[in-house]
């Protein structure tokens, strides 16, 4: 019987730690692509400026260096709000998939660990049993909770998400 339960905690753990490899996984991916876009990002500024320094040392009057530096603002912010906009669609994505993997785990750790308890108190003696219809109520008090706590975050961040998505 305890070698039963012990394999059954070694599951659990298992996959908690496969959980939170995938979350781990997704981070790294996430942190690399978001420093591909910041390196593009550095190399295209730079482009842009060796551009503008030439022309600018080509210019033939003040009105055509404001010019230039004004079309060299307006290059530079274009850039960086494209840059900017793929970090936050990125963003959006990974708080997406969090959610997801977060709601799944909890959700399936929620439901066995309920089960593992309600297991050990089902070998409970028998003079126990006002103990053991206490404790069952209780967890079933706990489960509702937790599913009206999970519910609710998967809706608020399920608006939060939509609105997020609305406003590009």
């Amino acid at each position: 019987m305890a070698q039963g339960k012990a394999e059954h905690w070694k599951e659990l753990q298992r996959k908690n730690l496969e959980a939170a490899l995938q979350l781990a996984q997704a981070t790294m991916s996430n942190s690399l692509t978001m420093i591909g876009i910041q390196n593009q990002l550095a190399q295209e500024l730079l482009r842009l400026n060796l551009e503008h320094a030439q022309a600018l040392a080509s210019a033939q009057s003040p009105d055509e260096v404001i010019r230039l530096r004004n079309e060299q603002a307006q290059a530079v912010a274009q850039k960086i709000l494209a840059a900017t906009q793929k970090i936050a669609e990125l963003g959006n994505a990974a708080r997406s998939e969090f959610a997801r993997l977060m709601t799944e785990q909890l959700a399936a750790g929620s439901q066995e660990m309920a089960d593992a308890i309600q297991g050990f108190w089902q070998n409970f003696p028998a003079e126990g049993q006002p103990v053991v219809e206490a404790m069952q109520q209780a967890m079933a008090a706990a489960n509702r909770t937790f599913e009206q706590m999970t519910q609710a975050a998967v809706a608020a961040f399920r608006a939060n998400t939509d609105s997020a998505s609305k406003r590009k």
